[in-house]
């Protein structure tokens, strides 16, 4: 009898340890597949104060209220959002392009851009639907105060024969959309890793109700526009 339970437990044992190591493998697998985010990773902005976002509610708005006779500082038009697109033609064939792409917006922005897709077959470009097209990303709150800051100060100025933006490109509901022919005019572009001079289009998203008040928003915020 006892040769018989020493035999049931050897028996027994390897599927016990074998349970053991397959748990383990499981919550090995949960981990790695499982990030914990960190309190600085939570945030969807930086925590410090942006200095072009001190400067809208220090300066721009008194000045603004002041010029249209605004009663509330809630009437005084204010940034939205700032999207960056950039189009790549050369991805209908080859679609890798995307990638070096992808990381010059990435380091422009200091965020991670999504792929658009065409919405339908264009015969003539070669475009079917569903290829993916363009890089575009999204800026909100201390990110967008941030890359307007150095749009502003320091790419547009490095431009060859800088004059100013356009005044009239505005779409009469207080957007403003801005052309860049290269991206290598934002430092943070590494000249070394660039395939191709690329252009990009920007588009500055504010509450304002018609073009006079975004114009002078962006005026007060220090947009160099031509005169």
């Amino acid at each position: 009898m006892s040769e018989v339970k020493d035999e049931k437990k050897k028996e027994s044992k390897p599927k016990t340890e074998g349970t053991k190591s397959s748990g383990k493998r499981e919550k090995a697998a949960l981990a790695n597949s499982v990030k914990v985010a960190s309190a600085d990773e939570l945030k969807v902005s930086p925590g410090y104060p942006v200095a072009m976002e001190e400067h809208y509610k220090k300066n721009a708005v008194p000045a603004l209220m002041k010029q249209f006779n605004f009663k509330s500082s809630m009437q005084v038009p204010r940034f939205t959002k700032i999207v960056i697109n950039c189009a790549v033609k050369e991805a209908i064939g080859n679609p890798k392009v995307l990638d070096s792409t992808l990381n010059d917006i990435m380091a422009i922005t200091g965020q991670k851009p999504v792929m658009t897709r065409a919405k339908k077959a264009i015969a003539a470009f070669k475009v079917r639907k569903g290829n993916a097209v363009a890089v575009a990303v999204t800026l909100r709150r201390a990110r967008m105060f941030e890359f307007f800051d150095r749009l502003v100060n320091i790419s547009l100025p490095r431009v060859r024969d800088f004059k100013g933006v356009s005044p009239k490109s505005f779409d009469g509901r207080g957007n403003y959309s801005l052309g860049v022919r290269e991206q290598v005019i934002f430092p943070e572009v590494n000249y070394d890793l660039v395939d191709k001079v690329r252009g990009l289009t920007i588009t500055i998203v504010t509450t304002a109700q018609n073009n006079e008040h975004a114009r002078a928003l962006l005026n007060e915020m220090g947009m160099p526009f031509k005169k």
